[in-house]
């Protein structure tokens, strides 16, 4: 029971990721039509916004100590940050440590502005064009952005610390009545999974209860209605592909921590992201959620080494070529996942009739 629990918390934390990602490109997808293979480098600038924020809040000066010495007899030189020096050794030590979430300051606007550029400068003029001209434009700019973001910060993965007060597990087992100790999980990967949640219900209620959401859901639905009731459907659809890149950069900055950013973190999401898409129905927003947790669940479930041996024991497989197969399915679950369901479902959980069908 333990480890099942387990399972399905590491799952909840890898479909958050997934869900945050495919939510944001059901967005784009299903208010502009562009099916945009660079949504997974905007998740990489996410997290390179946390990276830039701890490096800044790390700026420091140099102070010769005249009462000590290095080891040939000079002063020695001591770096003091000038957080320390402004709001004094524990509040700037503090500040430091709570890099990651303060970041999300910088993320915003910094998204916001690479959305709208990406849009105005170079998507609009994709919209009418086939979706393989968009995948092959925006892929090109992922790579494009992967290796700018390589020759400012380097090739290797830079560690990005979480708050030292999420540092350590959380006993839910004493929570959950399964004894203390039964059950620990990492504090930041549950701050993470909340987090997530906040922003997919935050995302969720804005085009639910808003004005301005429920023109856009219009738009979604009949754009050329929308036009012609004389409201300018494009610039809105301009808001939401920066508000997409807003998503797609919070899940990045808040994943830093359990990742360490670099510069192809983008790719490594973008393929499952684009799988939870496709599974959850194309231009579907609650089908993308649920494809994503669900997903992020098997596969979990699928890389413990237990659970296989338990499915493989449960089939009566053991020492055939099946059951040997069935061991490594922890690399490719998620695209056999997909596989079964198009072929019950075609349209995918909770695709709509019309999309993409042409």
């Amino acid at each position: 029971m333990d480890s099942f629990i387990l399972q399905i918390l590491n799952g909840l934390d890898k479909g958050s990721a997934y869900a945050l990602i495919a939510l944001g490109l059901t967005l784009i997808f299903g208010t502009l039509g562009v099916v945009n293979f660079a949504h997974g480098a905007l998740f990489m600038i996410g997290a390179f916004c946390a990276v830039t924020m701890q490096r800044i809040l790390s700026l420091s000066r140099t102070v010769v100590d005249e009462t000590q010495t290095d080891f040939l007899g000079n002063p020695l030189q001591t770096q003091v940050p000038y957080l320390q020096d402004w709001f004094g050794p524990v509040a700037g030590a503090a500040i430091q440590d709570w890099a990651v979430p303060l970041a999300i300051f910088l993320t915003i606007p910094v998204m916001l502005l690479v959305g709208f550029g990406m849009e105005r400068g170079l998507i609009k003029h994709f919209y009418k064009r086939p979706h393989a001209d968009q995948i092959l434009v925006t892929f090109g700019l992922a790579i494009v952005i992967g290796e700018i973001i390589k020759a400012f910060y380097g090739a290797n993965p830079i560690q990005t610390p979480m708050p030292s007060a999420f540092v350590g597990t959380v006993d839910l087992g004493r929570y959950l009545g399964l004894g203390e100790g039964a059950v620990a999980y990492p504090t930041w990967r549950l701050v993470y999974f909340f987090f997530s949640a906040a922003i997919i219900a935050a995302v969720f209620a804005f085009l639910q209860f808003t004005t301005f959401g429920m023109v856009v859901r219009a738009g979604m639905a009949d754009r050329e209605t929308v036009g012609m009731l004389g409201i300018d459907i494009d610039k809105r659809f301009t808001f939401m592909f920066g508000l997409a890149a807003s998503v797609a950069g919070l899940a990045g900055m808040m994943y830093a921590p359990i990742l360490s950013p670099h510069y192809n973190i983008g790719m490594d999401f973008l393929v499952l992201s684009f799988v939870v898409v496709v599974v959850g129905g194309m231009g579907s927003l609650p089908g993308a959620v649920l494809a994503g947790f669900l997903l992020g669940i098997t596969q979990s479930f699928f890389s413990n080494p237990a659970f296989k041996g338990y499915f493989v024991e449960l089939l009566r497989l053991e020492g055939t070529f099946a059951g040997t197969v069935i061991t490594g399915l922890d690399q490719i679950i998620i695209y056999l996942v997909a596989i079964i369901i198009l072929l019950t479902r075609p349209r995918g959980l909770l695709g709509r009739k019309g999309v993409m069908e042409d």
